[in-house]
Order: structure tokens, then C-alpha cells, then sequence
């Protein structure tokens, strides 16, 4: 009778467990807008920029790259617009140069599953997909020229934004 009892037990208590609720380290979450570098000599070419410090509007934490062609940076999830500082030879007061660029964008939210919840997709805006100041009046631009290669920002396996200096 006890073997009945211990037997029913197990079933009932297995059998009212959920599964975890787990969202997977693999799982695709809100993608980050992925920029390159080139250089802007004849034949353009991907360029290694050395220490450029980005910078959000409105923080005081900013992202350090060294030596890297690509980068990738968040857009706001609750706005239509994200405005970054670039800072060129951050290390060197003498030699940097600041410029700020913009995003216009739409936003989608995807739901993923119960224990991830949601991801955003941006949308780059078709006719004004960003704007580009100068934060200095004396030092001139250093981004040449911005190239949007994909105005849907659904993944990070892409390009998004080609800048050339």
C-alpha cells in the first residue's frame, strides 16, 4: 500500500511541474548597429582606428575601442532617435577631433518567448537615416562621409553603417 501511495505521489509531483523558464544564452535578442571603417583613398578599404571613445547622449559611461574596423552600439529601445559622440585620438587632448551622429529610426518589438520576452528591430529611416554635426566649431569633421549598406537592423551577422575618415 505504501509502494501506491510513494507511486502516486511521484506521479502527481512530476507531473505538475513546469518547465524552466530559461531564456538561452544562444537566443537572438535585441541587435546592436553594427558600423565599419574605411579608409576614404581611392579604393576604399577597411581602417583599424585607434582610440575612439564613444559616447551616448545624456551618459557619462562610454564605450573605448583600439585597433578595430567594426563596432557595435546599442540604439535606444524606447525612442525613435540615438545620438552618439565619436571621439577620434581620445588619448591625445592635442589631436582628437569629436563628431556626433544621430540615428532616425522606427522600432518593432518581436516577442521571443515567456522567459526571454521581448527584442526590438530597428528600422533606419528611408529618407533621413541619420544626421551628422561637428561638436567643435574649430577642428573641422573627421567622419568623411556615412554609408547606410542596411536599413534593417534585425541581426548583427550584417553591416549596417560604413563611415569613412
Amino acid at each position: 500500500m505504501k509502494k501506491i501511495i510513494y507511486l502516486l505521489f511521484g506521479i502527481i509531483f512530476f507531473a505538475s511541474c513546469e518547465k524552466d523558464d530559461i531564456c538561452e544564452a544562444e537566443t537572438a535578442t535585441t541587435p546592436r548597429i553594427i558600423i565599419e571603417f574605411y579608409d576614404t583613398a581611392p579604393t576604399p578599404s577597411l581602417k583599424k582606428i585607434a582610440n575612439l571613445k564613444v559616447i551616448g547622449e545624456g551618459m557619462t559611461d562610454f564605450y573605448l575601442f583600439k585597433d578595430v574596423s567594426k563596432i557595435q552600439l546599442p540604439l535606444k529601445t524606447a525612442f525613435d532617435i540615438t545620438k552618439y559622440r565619436f571621439i577620434i585620438n581620445s588619448d591625445n587632448a592635442a589631436t582628437q577631433n569629436e563628431d556626433e551622429i544621430e540615428f532616425h529610426y522606427t522600432r518593432k518589438d518581436i516577442f521571443i518567448s515567456r522567459a526571454c520576452g521581448f527584442k526590438t528591430l530597428f528600422y533606419l529611416d528611408a529618407t533621413s537615416p541619420f544626421t551628422k554635426t561637428d561638436a567643435s566649431i574649430n577642428d573641422g569633421f573627421w567622419i568623411q562621409n556615412i554609408i547606410v549598406t542596411t536599413s534593417n537592423i534585425e541581426t548583427e551577422n550584417e553591416t549596417h553603417i560604413n563611415i569613412f575618415y
